[in-house]
C-alpha cells in the first residue's frame, strides 16, 4: 500500500521553501538571474542611447552655428493701391471712438428729440446726424446743446424740413459735426 501524506498545519513560506526540490530551486534560481541581467542590460541600453543623443545634439548645434545664417528672401505682395486704400479706409472706420462719439451724442440729445441715424466719416472726423424734433425751437436747442460739447469741434445745422408723409409733421433735420475735442485721447 501507497502510504497517504496527511498534513493539516496552514500553508506558510517557510514550508513552502522546505518542500521545495533542489531541482525546481535552482530553476527558480536561474530565471531570476537572467530577469536580473535582462533589466541591467536594458538600463545600460538607455544609458548609452541617452548618451549618443546628447552628442547628436551636440554636434547639430556645433555645425549650426558654424554655418552662416540663411533668411529666406521674403517675396513681396504688390497690392493694387485701390485695394491698400479700400483697407485702410475700412480700419480707419473700424477704429472710430464710439464710445467717445455716443457719449457726447447722448449727452446733447433731450427727450424731445429722436435721433434717426448716425452715420460717421473717419477720414474727414465728422459726424452726420439725423434727428426729428416737434417744432423749430427744439430743433436749435439741440443744436445748441452739441455745440456745448467739448467732443465736438464744430457743429453744423446742415438741411431740415417737415417730414409731410407723418401725421404728426415732425421736423427732420440733419447736423454735421466735427469731432477731435480735447477728450479724444482718453478712453
Amino acid at each position: 500500500m501507497k502510504p497517504v501524506h496527511i498534513d493539516f498545519a496552514p500553508t506558510s513560506l517557510r514550508r513552502t521553501l522546505f518542500r521545495t526540490s533542489a531541482g525546481s530551486a535552482a530553476l527558480l534560481f536561474a530565471i531570476a538571474s537572467l530577469c536580473f541581467g535582462a533589466v541591467m542590460q536594458f538600463k545600460a541600453y538607455q544609458e548609452e542611447r541617452e548618451q549618443l543623443d546628447a552628442v547628436h545634439l551636440a554636434l547639430a548645434a556645433r555645425s549650426q552655428a558654424a554655418r552662416p545664417v540663411q533668411l529666406a528672401a521674403q517675396p513681396k505682395l504688390a497690392l493694387p493701391e485701390a485695394q491698400v486704400q479700400a483697407v485702410n479706409d475700412a480700419v480707419m472706420q473700424l477704429n472710430l471712438p464710439w464710445r467717445d462719439l455716443f457719449d457726447a451724442v447722448r449727452a446733447a440729445t433731450p427727450s424731445n428729440v429722436a435721433l434717426l441715424a448716425l452715420e460717421p466719416d473717419a477720414k474727414r472726423r465728422t459726424l452726420r446726424i439725423t434727428a426729428e424734433a416737434r417744432n423749430s425751437d427744439d430743433m436749435l436747442a439741440y443744436v445748441a446743446r452739441m455745440q456745448e460739447q467739448s467732443w465736438f469741434g464744430s457743429v453744423v445745422l446742415t438741411r431740415h424740413e417737415i417730414a409731410e408723409q407723418d401725421p404728426n409733421r415732425p421736423l427732420r433735420f440733419q447736423v454735421a459735426a466735427q469731432w477731435g475735442g480735447p477728450r479724444e485721447g482718453a478712453q
